[in-house]
Protein backbone atom coordinates (compact mmCIF):
# COMPACT_ATOMS: atom_id res chain seq x y z
CA UNK A 1 0.00 0.00 0.00
CA UNK A 2 1.41 3.42 -0.90
CA UNK A 3 1.85 6.10 1.73
CA UNK A 4 -0.71 8.21 -0.10
CA UNK A 5 -3.31 5.51 0.46
CA UNK A 6 -2.23 5.05 4.04
CA UNK A 7 -2.93 8.73 4.78
CA UNK A 8 -6.59 8.28 3.87
CA UNK A 9 -8.51 8.49 7.11
CA UNK A 10 -12.16 8.06 8.11
CA UNK A 11 -11.78 10.82 10.71
CA UNK A 12 -13.76 13.96 10.00
CA UNK A 13 -12.12 17.38 9.88
CA UNK A 14 -13.83 18.34 13.13
CA UNK A 15 -12.45 15.28 14.92
CA UNK A 16 -8.94 16.04 13.65
CA UNK A 17 -9.08 19.60 14.99
CA UNK A 18 -10.64 18.50 18.29
CA UNK A 19 -8.09 15.78 18.98
CA UNK A 20 -5.26 18.16 18.05
CA UNK A 21 -6.57 20.74 20.51
CA UNK A 22 -7.20 18.30 23.35
CA UNK A 23 -3.79 16.71 22.86
CA UNK A 24 -2.16 20.13 22.91
CA UNK A 25 -3.97 21.15 26.11
CA UNK A 26 -3.06 17.90 27.87
CA UNK A 27 0.57 18.21 26.87
CA UNK A 28 0.71 21.87 27.85
CA UNK A 29 -0.49 21.22 31.40
CA UNK A 30 2.53 18.96 31.86
CA UNK A 31 5.13 21.22 30.28
CA UNK A 32 3.84 24.62 31.45
CA UNK A 33 6.29 24.82 34.41
CA UNK A 34 9.21 24.25 32.03
CA UNK A 35 7.90 26.97 29.71
CA UNK A 36 7.54 29.37 32.64
CA UNK A 37 11.14 28.79 33.67
CA UNK A 38 12.32 29.11 30.05
CA UNK A 39 10.56 32.46 29.62
CA UNK A 40 11.85 33.77 32.94
CA UNK A 41 15.42 32.70 32.22
CA UNK A 42 15.19 34.30 28.81
CA UNK A 43 13.86 37.60 30.12
CA UNK A 44 16.05 37.62 33.24
CA UNK A 45 19.15 37.87 31.07
CA UNK A 46 17.73 41.05 29.53
CA UNK A 47 17.66 42.85 32.88
CA UNK A 48 20.63 41.08 34.40
CA UNK A 49 18.47 40.03 37.34
CA UNK A 50 18.90 36.35 36.73
CA UNK A 51 22.37 36.24 35.26
CA UNK A 52 24.17 34.28 38.02
CA UNK A 53 21.53 31.59 38.32
CA UNK A 54 20.52 31.51 34.69
CA UNK A 55 23.54 29.41 33.75
CA UNK A 56 21.74 26.29 34.94
CA UNK A 57 18.13 25.40 34.31
CA UNK A 58 17.96 23.40 37.55
CA UNK A 59 19.58 26.04 39.76
CA UNK A 60 17.37 28.75 38.29
CA UNK A 61 14.26 26.63 38.88
CA UNK A 62 15.35 25.83 42.42
CA UNK A 63 15.81 29.53 43.21
CA UNK A 64 12.40 30.45 41.76
CA UNK A 65 10.62 27.73 43.76
CA UNK A 66 12.52 28.59 46.96
CA UNK A 67 11.70 32.29 46.69
CA UNK A 68 8.16 32.18 45.32
CA UNK A 69 6.80 28.67 45.88
CA UNK A 70 6.15 25.77 43.52
CA UNK A 71 2.80 27.07 42.29
CA UNK A 72 4.51 30.11 40.77
CA UNK A 73 5.62 27.75 37.98
CA UNK A 74 1.96 27.55 36.96
CA UNK A 75 1.47 31.30 36.65
CA UNK A 76 -0.25 31.97 33.35
CA UNK A 77 -1.56 28.41 32.98
CA UNK A 78 -4.98 29.66 31.87
CA UNK A 79 -3.31 31.72 29.14
CA UNK A 80 -1.25 28.70 28.13
CA UNK A 81 -4.35 26.54 27.80
CA UNK A 82 -6.10 29.27 25.80
CA UNK A 83 -3.04 29.46 23.56
CA UNK A 84 -3.23 25.73 22.91
CA UNK A 85 -6.93 25.97 22.08
CA UNK A 86 -5.96 28.19 19.16
CA UNK A 87 -2.38 27.17 18.39
CA UNK A 88 -2.36 23.38 18.74
CA UNK A 89 -5.82 23.03 17.24
CA UNK A 90 -4.85 25.12 14.23
CA UNK A 91 -1.30 23.84 13.77
CA UNK A 92 -1.95 20.13 13.88
CA UNK A 93 -5.49 20.33 12.51
CA UNK A 94 -4.47 22.42 9.50
CA UNK A 95 -1.40 20.23 8.97
CA UNK A 96 -3.62 17.18 8.63
CA UNK A 97 -6.02 18.97 6.30
CA UNK A 98 -3.29 20.50 4.11
CA UNK A 99 -1.36 17.21 4.06
CA UNK A 100 -4.40 15.27 2.86
CA UNK A 101 -5.08 17.85 0.16
CA UNK A 102 -1.46 17.70 -0.97
CA UNK A 103 -1.56 13.90 -1.04
CA UNK A 104 -4.26 14.02 -3.71
CA UNK A 105 -1.80 15.59 -6.14
CA UNK A 106 1.56 14.03 -5.26
CA UNK A 107 3.06 11.20 -3.24
CA UNK A 108 4.01 12.61 0.19
CA UNK A 109 7.73 13.30 0.49
CA UNK A 110 10.02 15.51 2.56
CA UNK A 111 9.42 18.60 0.41
CA UNK A 112 5.63 18.37 0.62
CA UNK A 113 5.74 17.74 4.38
CA UNK A 114 7.99 20.75 4.93
CA UNK A 115 5.75 22.96 2.80
CA UNK A 116 2.58 21.85 4.57
CA UNK A 117 4.29 22.24 7.97
CA UNK A 118 5.41 25.80 7.17
CA UNK A 119 1.96 26.85 5.96
CA UNK A 120 0.05 25.34 8.89
CA UNK A 121 2.55 26.75 11.40
CA UNK A 122 2.30 30.30 10.04
CA UNK A 123 -1.51 30.24 10.06
CA UNK A 124 -1.66 28.87 13.60
CA UNK A 125 0.82 31.39 14.98
CA UNK A 126 -0.98 34.43 13.62
CA UNK A 127 -4.32 33.14 14.92
CA UNK A 128 -2.94 32.48 18.42
CA UNK A 129 -0.65 35.50 18.81
CA UNK A 130 -2.97 37.35 21.26
CA UNK A 131 -2.96 34.32 23.58
CA UNK A 132 0.84 34.05 23.22
CA UNK A 133 1.41 37.66 24.29
CA UNK A 134 -0.91 37.16 27.26
CA UNK A 135 0.95 33.98 28.23
CA UNK A 136 4.37 35.67 28.18
CA UNK A 137 3.07 38.60 30.24
CA UNK A 138 1.43 36.43 32.90
CA UNK A 139 4.26 33.89 33.17
CA UNK A 140 6.92 36.48 33.95
CA UNK A 141 4.99 39.13 35.86
CA UNK A 142 6.15 38.06 39.32
CA UNK A 143 9.77 38.35 38.23
CA UNK A 144 9.39 42.12 37.90
CA UNK A 145 9.97 44.52 40.81
CA UNK A 146 6.75 45.03 42.76
CA UNK A 147 6.28 48.56 41.43
CA UNK A 148 6.53 47.41 37.81
CA UNK A 149 4.25 44.37 37.95
CA UNK A 150 1.09 44.40 35.92
CA UNK A 151 -0.71 42.10 38.43
CA UNK A 152 -3.12 40.46 36.01
CA UNK A 153 -5.76 38.56 37.97
CA UNK A 154 -6.77 36.19 35.16
CA UNK A 155 -6.32 35.56 31.46
CA UNK A 156 -9.49 37.57 30.73
CA UNK A 157 -8.29 40.44 32.91
CA UNK A 158 -4.93 40.38 31.14
CA UNK A 159 -6.53 40.38 27.70
CA UNK A 160 -8.91 43.20 28.63
CA UNK A 161 -6.17 45.38 30.13
CA UNK A 162 -3.77 44.83 27.25
CA UNK A 163 -6.49 45.84 24.79
CA UNK A 164 -7.69 48.90 26.72
CA UNK A 165 -4.39 50.16 28.11
CA UNK A 166 -2.06 49.47 25.18
CA UNK A 167 -4.31 48.93 22.17
CA UNK A 168 -5.47 45.89 20.23
CA UNK A 169 -2.35 45.90 18.05
CA UNK A 170 -0.27 45.06 21.14
CA UNK A 171 -1.58 41.51 20.85
CA UNK A 172 0.45 41.16 17.65
CA UNK A 173 3.60 42.76 19.04
CA UNK A 174 6.24 40.16 18.38
CA UNK A 175 4.01 38.42 15.85
CA UNK A 176 6.71 38.39 13.17
CA UNK A 177 9.24 36.29 15.13
CA UNK A 178 6.38 34.16 16.46
CA UNK A 179 5.12 33.44 12.93
CA UNK A 180 8.67 32.86 11.66
CA UNK A 181 9.37 30.53 14.59
CA UNK A 182 6.09 28.71 14.01
CA UNK A 183 6.95 28.23 10.34
CA UNK A 184 10.25 26.68 11.37
CA UNK A 185 8.47 24.60 14.02
CA UNK A 186 5.96 23.46 11.44
CA UNK A 187 8.74 22.45 9.08
CA UNK A 188 11.16 20.94 11.59
CA UNK A 189 8.82 19.45 14.20
CA UNK A 190 5.59 18.60 12.41
CA UNK A 191 7.03 18.15 8.93
CA UNK A 192 10.14 16.20 9.90
CA UNK A 193 8.19 14.10 12.43
CA UNK A 194 6.55 12.18 9.59
CA UNK A 195 9.89 11.96 7.81
CA UNK A 196 11.67 10.67 10.92
CA UNK A 197 8.98 7.99 11.33
CA UNK A 198 9.69 6.77 7.81
CA UNK A 199 13.45 6.97 8.41
CA UNK A 200 13.34 4.99 11.66
CA UNK A 201 11.03 2.45 10.04
CA UNK A 202 13.75 1.95 7.44
CA UNK A 203 16.27 1.45 10.24
CA UNK A 204 14.16 -1.38 11.62
CA UNK A 205 12.24 0.47 14.34
CA UNK A 206 8.69 -0.93 14.00
CA UNK A 207 5.58 1.25 13.92
CA UNK A 208 4.19 1.85 17.37
CA UNK A 209 5.35 3.51 20.57
CA UNK A 210 9.07 2.97 19.90
CA UNK A 211 8.87 4.53 16.44
CA UNK A 212 6.74 7.46 17.64
CA UNK A 213 9.11 8.06 20.58
CA UNK A 214 12.24 8.11 18.41
CA UNK A 215 10.64 10.34 15.79
CA UNK A 216 9.22 12.74 18.39
CA UNK A 217 12.51 13.11 20.26
CA UNK A 218 14.46 13.68 17.05
CA UNK A 219 11.99 16.23 15.67
CA UNK A 220 11.74 18.00 19.04
CA UNK A 221 15.50 18.33 19.44
CA UNK A 222 15.94 19.62 15.91
CA UNK A 223 13.21 22.24 16.16
CA UNK A 224 14.36 23.45 19.59
CA UNK A 225 17.88 24.19 18.37
CA UNK A 226 16.73 25.91 15.18
CA UNK A 227 13.89 28.04 16.55
CA UNK A 228 15.28 29.25 19.90
CA UNK A 229 16.59 32.62 18.60
CA UNK A 230 13.11 33.45 17.32
CA UNK A 231 11.57 32.34 20.63
CA UNK A 232 13.95 34.68 22.45
CA UNK A 233 13.07 37.57 20.13
CA UNK A 234 9.35 36.88 20.51
CA UNK A 235 9.57 36.89 24.32
CA UNK A 236 11.53 40.14 24.43
CA UNK A 237 9.18 41.91 22.01
CA UNK A 238 6.02 40.65 23.74
CA UNK A 239 7.09 41.55 27.29
CA UNK A 240 8.82 44.91 26.75
CA UNK A 241 7.57 48.28 27.93
CA UNK A 242 8.05 51.63 26.28
CA UNK A 243 10.94 53.77 27.50
CA UNK A 244 9.38 56.28 29.97
CA UNK A 245 11.54 59.12 28.60
CA UNK A 246 11.38 58.57 24.85
CA UNK A 247 8.16 56.58 24.61
CA UNK A 248 9.88 54.19 22.23
CA UNK A 249 10.27 50.42 22.30
CA UNK A 250 13.75 48.89 22.40
CA UNK A 251 12.82 45.95 20.18
CA UNK A 252 11.00 46.92 16.99
CA UNK A 253 11.61 44.15 14.45
CA UNK A 254 12.74 40.53 14.44
CA UNK A 255 16.14 41.06 12.84
CA UNK A 256 16.84 44.17 14.89
CA UNK A 257 15.90 42.33 18.11
CA UNK A 258 18.17 39.38 17.37
CA UNK A 259 21.07 41.69 16.42
CA UNK A 260 20.59 43.81 19.56
CA UNK A 261 20.57 40.79 21.88
CA UNK A 262 23.59 39.25 20.16
CA UNK A 263 25.62 42.47 20.25
CA UNK A 264 24.78 43.45 23.84
CA UNK A 265 24.64 40.05 25.52
CA UNK A 266 26.49 37.71 23.18
CA UNK A 267 25.25 35.28 20.56
CA UNK A 268 24.65 32.52 23.11
CA UNK A 269 22.04 34.72 24.84
CA UNK A 270 19.74 33.80 21.94
CA UNK A 271 19.72 30.23 23.26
Amino acid sequence: MSERAAIASPLSTGVKFATAGLGGIGGWILIHPFNTVAIRMNLASASGAGTPAAGSFFSFTRNVVANEGFLTLYNGLSAGILRQVFYATSRFGLYEVFRDISAKYREPDLASRLGVGILSGACAAYISCPAEVTLVRMSNDKALPAAERRNYSSVLNAAYRIATEEGITTFWRGSTPFVMRAMLVGATQVGTYDQFKVMYRGYGVPDGISNVFCASMSAGLLYSLITMPFETAKNRMSFQKKDPKTGELMYRATGQTIRTIASKEGVLALW
